[in-house]
């Protein structure tokens, strides 16, 4: 086959283009610039698209020996997955960036440009498993993706290939120093990608200024306040800057953020505890099977047995045990033992 590898920068890309390549295909690299104005260097293990990382992509290549190239989709980047994360902060909502990223940018914009190139399918380093075209989770727990892979349709992950899914990190990394990869050793990225310093409620201000608004308890009683609701997420308990400290002297988690009031309501963990999750319209990408379900609500989260109640708009996700700090906006992954089955977008929760 004609294969195209996105090539990060990182060992998880560059190993999964040295073995397509020595697999016998017929394989280019392609590195995704998707910073308008990329830094120079990362920061230790935060942010990526760097010059530093095309640098070390394009190195892959030449020891692996397949044409490199350098796709520019910093205008794509930038209004399909860094203005709908802003616009879902100013909603109240809380994305998932990276799943945002592999749904509009590798597995949209890059597949569509690679089928027209004549490419027959697009390969990625993602810790993950595709066989016959069903998605499940790579053999290293700890590393595995297929959560942030679950938007993909059933025809995206037709020409996808994930080289990587029976491999863990350490047995990536010690691959790559064996094929002379510098990368070998390279950090791994984390955290918001475009975010390099992390500070996610420093970058929302400076997008969407301050405001200055109530926090409140369950009882509607002003106990502190903010410059922005946005600069919260459900289930945060550090920064919340309370005026009025709970009776019982125990900590309080942000339970609710209202974007038109302006209002963040607090409380105790407890009251985070929901059984019960109505989503939007979900994509069924796995066997179309119904039994022995379970949710995944979080990239690396944990996972909850389930019943799944299909409505008109969507879904509605019955928990076996409550679960805490679930928020509108991210993703619930339905899988079937392993396998994906399926995937649909938080709205909210009871």
């Amino acid at each position: 086959m004609r294969v195209l590898a996105a090539m990060s920068g990182g060992v998880d890309s560059a190993v999964a283009a040295a073995r397509i390549a020595e697999a016998g295909h017929d394989v280019t690299g392609v590195h995704l610039a998707l910073s308008a104005n990329p830094q120079s260097h990362r920061t230790g293990a935060r942010g990526c698209c760097t010059i530093e990382d095309s640098r070390d992509a394009r190195r892959a290549a030449d020891v692996i020996g397949i044409p490199f190239y350098i796709w520019d989709m910093a205008e794509r980047f930038q209004r399909d997955v860094i203005e709908d994360f802003v616009a879902e902060y100013a909603a109240g909502r809380t994305p998932n960036p990276c799943l945002r990223c592999n749904e509009k940018i590798k597995f949209a914009a890059v597949l569509d440009r690679a089928l027209a190139l004549g490419f027959d399918a697009v390969a990625t380093g993602h810790h993950a498993k595709l066989v016959d075209g069903v998605l499940s989770r790579s053999v290293d727990e700890g590393k595995d993706q297929s959560y942030v892979l679950g938007v993909l349709t059933r025809e995206q992950l037709s020409h996808a290939i994930f080289p990587l899914g029976d491999s863990t990190k350490a047995e990536v990394r010690a691959e790559a120093a064996r094929r002379g990869l510098t990368v070998a050793d390279k950090p791994d990225s984390h955290d918001i990608c475009f975010i390099a310093d992390g500070d996610t409620r420093g970058f929302l201000t400076k997008r969407l200024g301050q405001a200055e608004g109530p926090i409140v308890d369950q009882a509607g009683e002003v106990v502190g306040s903010h410059q922005g609701a946005h600069g919260f997420t459900i289930g945060q308990r550090k920064g919340l800057h309370i005026d009025r400290p709970a009776p019982d002297g125990r900590p309080r988690y942000v339970l609710s953020i209202e974007p038109v009031s302006n209002t963040v309501t607090v409380g105790p963990r407890s009251a985070l505890e929901v059984t019960e999750i109505v989503t939007g319209a979900p994509i069924w990408n796995g066997p179309d099977t119904r039994d022995d379900l379970t949710v995944q609500l979080r990239a690396h989260g944990e996972v909850y047995g389930c019943r799944v109640e299909e409505t008109p708009g969507g879904l509605r996700i019955h928990l076996d045990r409550p679960a805490t700090g679930v928020a509108a906006g991210q993703a619930a992954v339905l899988y079937s033992g392993r396998t994906v089955i399926g995937s649909a977008t938080m709205v909210t929760t009871a």
